[in-house]
């Protein structure tokens, strides 16, 4: 069984700034790291291609940097992997990401089963997985908390589907998004860093995708425009209710309602 991992690499601190032109954020000079709900989806991965056999493959898009995260997925079991960089995939939304994205993964060969984390830290939409999955014309269910079974070309997991926690079956070949603490994800192998080459990753750009149209790609393939971004104003207010149980949801209430949240 050949199963692929999308993952990426995030910024490793919350404190990134927004360039007021673009819209898009300021990568340079801040630590990244991976992204932190692909770990699980990895471990997932793994855990699957040591039950029933197989290997494990991973893709990410990004810079030429974002190759360290193969790397560690590398260290942790992966075969290896592929970045998909060119400055033509600069600014993509979601749709244009998750159409690269398939793009890579037509390049890269076919997969029994695609995998992907809930969502990215930096970006938190939790919606490129399907999309991937609808440009790559094969089923997808999200949300994944387990898989149960892999039996006669289906996969059998449990989901969370808001209220409801309901098992279903899936047919191969398919995409899932795993969530997070769906498992407890391994450490890196020092052993296995300690040993690494350059041919961990090979790297796939514009010019290696069969669709050559640049307008499905980055800004101009983007269905949506960011018109103005910004960090969150930081407030320090506080208020200290005393009083009995009685007389504090009585404050609290009133202080709610002044604020016009109710």
């Amino acid at each position: 069984m050949k199963i692929l991992v999308c993952i990426k690499q995030v910024p490793g601190s919350s404190n990134v700034e927004v360039d007021p032109v673009t819209g898009v954020l300021k990568r340079d000079g801040i630590s990244s790291k991976l992204n932190p709900y692909d770990l699980y989806s990895l471990e997932l991965a793994l855990s699957l291609a040591e039950k029933y056999g197989g290997e494990v493959e991973t893709i990410t898009m990004g810079p030429p940097q974002a190759k360290s995260i193969i790397d560690e997925a590398v260290c942790m079991g992966a075969k290896g992997g592929t970045v998909l960089s060119d400055r033509k995939f600069a600014g993509a939304d979601v749709l244009a990401t998750a159409y690269t994205i398939s793009q890579g993964i037509k390049k890269c060969g076919e997969f029994d089963l695609i995998i992907c984390g809930k969502q990215t830290t930096d970006g938190d939409t939790a919606q490129v997985g399907a999309e991937v999955s609808e440009f790559l014309n094969i089923p997808n269910v999200s949300n994944v908390l387990s898989v149960d079974a892999i039996e006669d070309k289906k996969l059998f997991v449990t989901a969370s589907l808001d209220e409801k926690i309901v098992k279903m079956s899936i047919n191969l070949p398919c995409l899932i998004s795993a969530e997070g603490d769906i498992n407890t994800p391994r450490l890196p192998s020092y052993k296995v860093k300690q040993t690494l080459t350059g041919d961990t990753a090979r790297f796939f750009s514009f010019a290696d995708f069969d669709d050559q149209n640049p307008d499905n790609y980055g800004l101009s393939g983007s269905a949506t425009q960011v018109e103005r971004i910004f960090p969150p104003e930081k407030n320090s207010e506080k208020a200290v209710i005393d009083g009995d149980a009685e007389e504090q949801s009585e404050a609290l209430f009133e202080l709610i309602r002044s604020k016009k949240l109710i």
